[in-house]
């Protein structure tokens, strides 16, 4: 019998790509990520009055999730654990502007004497102010500019109001919407999204994201929740003491402020400090209300929070400040209380597709 022989086919090997081959090829891929990006970024900022209150339902689910599961757990079905979540957060809504409806009318009537006030205690600045007046004038005059006129039409508060108003009821809609929705809906959304990855690698990867997403962010909120009533607290006492009026008051707003690191202890120094102008006769005592809130910041800062939340959840500040200064020039101040949640979603995200990340201070 004859041996039959079988041909191969003859092996092609192709060259190897050169330098500027690579180049483009990962100069494509870079190219393809920076245009989803930027489409990302412009698709959120269109989107902002639905998006927004969307997000901020869902936040304050993943908060107030914890609540549901303790009454589901008790046999209640997940719609009546949801409105039951509902309706907790518009008593404690209901409950804080109440606590702080009095305190700001009375200082809303008092705006003409603090400004009154103000510009007195300012006074001994007015020499160096006159002499950077007179500078002005005389670059006014060396460039022969007389200024700019300024008009204001002051028939258009109306009208903004009356367009402004559906929006914003619209919005707060959407809000209670979505988080009646997401609450009562969270179990079935996690299986309906884990049923479309076929592979078990994929599938238990995406349950793991949902499971850190869920305890980083509930952690996170309601840990910073509990330290900030007690930041505000301690706060409005201590201002009580040196004798600041209005003392619950600004403790309440430096509890709210402190949902939004850097930023709102910022805006809350700026509020003491005029406080302060006002209510003290000199200058040097009116920055007695900024030295309590600031102690009494710096000790949450650098010792209760990170004993409370722990290494692994304090975050790289700098990742912090840009994610707070992207989110406020997004969606404005509503993106400063977003913004942290936010980071723990994709750092959750990251750390489950890359192992090992840390975002955090420490390098451990």
């Amino acid at each position: 019998m004859a041996n039959r022989t079988t041909k191969k086919a003859p092996i092609v090997r192709l060259p190897p790509k050169s330098n500027v081959e690579i180049f483009l090829a990962q100069a494509a891929q870079v190219s393809v990520i920076v245009i989803g990006i930027i489409a990302l970024v412009f698709a959120l900022a269109t989107g902002e009055y639905i998006l927004a209150p969307i997000s901020l339902g869902i936040v304050i689910g993943l908060m107030l999730g914890p609540i549901a599961t303790r009454l589901e757990r008790h046999g209640f079905p997940p719609g009546l654990s949801a409105t039951a979540v509902v309706l907790i957060f518009i008593f404690a809504a209901c409950l804080l502007a109440l606590a702080l409806a009095a305190p700001l009318n009375f200082w809303i009537g008092r705006l003409p004497q603090i400004w009154s006030d103000l510009q007195a205690q300012l006074a001994q600045l007015r020499q160096p102010l006159q002499a950077l007046n007179g500078i002005r004038e005389q670059l006014r005059n060396l460039t022969g500019d007389d200024g700019v006129s300024v008009s204001v039409d002051e028939g258009m508060g109306f009208e903004s109001l009356a367009t402004l108003a559906p929006a914003v009821i619209a919005q707060i809609l959407i809000f209670f919407a979505s988080l009646y929705f997401f609450v009562a809906t969270r179990h079935q959304t996690r299986a309906a999204i884990l049923s479309l990855f076929f592979k078990r690698r994929l599938r238990w990867r995406v349950a793991h994201i949902f499971r850190d997403v869920e305890s980083l962010v509930s952690r996170y909120l309601i840990s910073i929740s509990a330290i900030n009533i007690a930041e505000g607290t301690a706060v409005g006492i201590g201002l009580f003491l040196i004798g600041v009026p209005s003392a619950p008051l600004w403790g309440a707003l430096a509890a709210l402020a402190n949902f939004v690191p850097f930023i709102g202890p910022a805006v809350m120094v700026l509020i003491l400090f005029a406080i302060g102008l006002a209510e003290f006769d000199i200058l040097g005592g009116s920055l007695l209300p900024v030295a309590v809130y600031l102690a009494i910041n710096t000790v949450e800062a650098q010792f209760v929070t990170p004993t409370v939340i722990g290494r692994t959840m304090t975050l790289n500040p700098l990742v912090v400040l840009l994610a707070l200064v992207f989110w406020i020039w997004l969606w404005g101040p509503l993106g400063g209380f977003i913004a942290i949640p936010a980071l723990l979603v994709a750092y959750a995200v990251v750390r489950n597709i890359v192992p090992g990340l840390n975002w955090g201070d420490d390098a451990g």
